[in-house]
């Protein structure tokens, strides 16, 4: 996810894109590394990006994203709706 002008998040959970972005740095199996594993919540909630914030809790594209992620059984993490 690219960074925006007026994001602040914590440098260490950010990199730089192969085309010079300020974008949120993933781990080893493409998870945004602001994602506590173990709770599935976000570390940096009241300081996400502005384009975490347009992403609606239970909403359409989560449940999208939920729906695409459950089928993917080789993650092993359970997801759980709120």
């Amino acid at each position: 996810m690219v960074l925006q002008p007026g994001d602040s998040v914590p440098a260490h959970f950010t990199t730089w894109s192969a085309d010079g972005l300020e974008v949120m740095a993933r781990d080893e199996e493409g998870w945004c590394v602001a994602i506590d594993p173990a709770r599935m919540q976000c570390r940096i909630y009241d300081t996400r990006p502005a384009n975490c914030r347009r992403f609606a809790m239970a909403g359409s594209d989560c449940r999208q994203v939920r729906a695409d992620y459950s089928r993917d059984a080789a993650r092993g993490i359970p997801l759980q709706m709120a």
